[in-house]
């Protein structure tokens, strides 16, 4: 089963359970699939669907931080909610001490020095850690305290 199949599935199931929450998070996931494939002019592959999942991630993620600094806890716990359905579709993050070797191996490859050389630091560091999700401020994190 693919990915589009299992989230279309999924909001079939959350519809007749009642289950507002995710009914709407896995609608609004859908429009996106939809949107985007339309942008494509053809079927989502499901690294192309990962893609789009972790950029609707890295959205409501921004979001929390805005309605914390606004003081709207309620608009933010609603994004949280929606943050967890959504990674439930995504392979598991690579853990901090994945990326900290991925970054030490990146650091050897391309032998920088100093922080300027970050970008290709990072270029090689997702290469690495291509199919495991890695969290692009984590990684740059990481890189920036490897180059310091």
């Amino acid at each position: 089963m693919s990915l589009k199949q299992q989230i279309a599935g999924d909001m079939i199931t959350a519809m007749k359970a009642k289950d507002a929450a995710r009914t709407s998070t896995l609608r609004l996931l859908k429009s996106a699939i939809g949107y985007r494939e339309i942008e494509k002019g053809g079927e989502l592959d499901d690294e192309e669907l990962s893609k789009l999942l972790r950029s609707q991630l890295k959205q409501r993620r921004d979001s929390v931080e805005q309605y914390q600094k606004g003081g709207r806890q309620d608009l933010a716990d609603k994004e949280t909610a929606e943050i967890a359905i959504i990674e439930a579709y995504l392979p598991q993050a690579a853990s901090a001490e994945e990326i900290e070797q991925a970054v030490t191996a990146a650091i050897a490859k391309t032998g920088a020095t100093s922080v300027k050389e970050m970008g290709a630091v990072m270029k090689a560091t997702m290469v690495i850690l291509a199919g495991k999700n890695p969290g692009g401020r984590a990684v740059s994190e990481t890189v920036k305290k490897k180059l310091s």
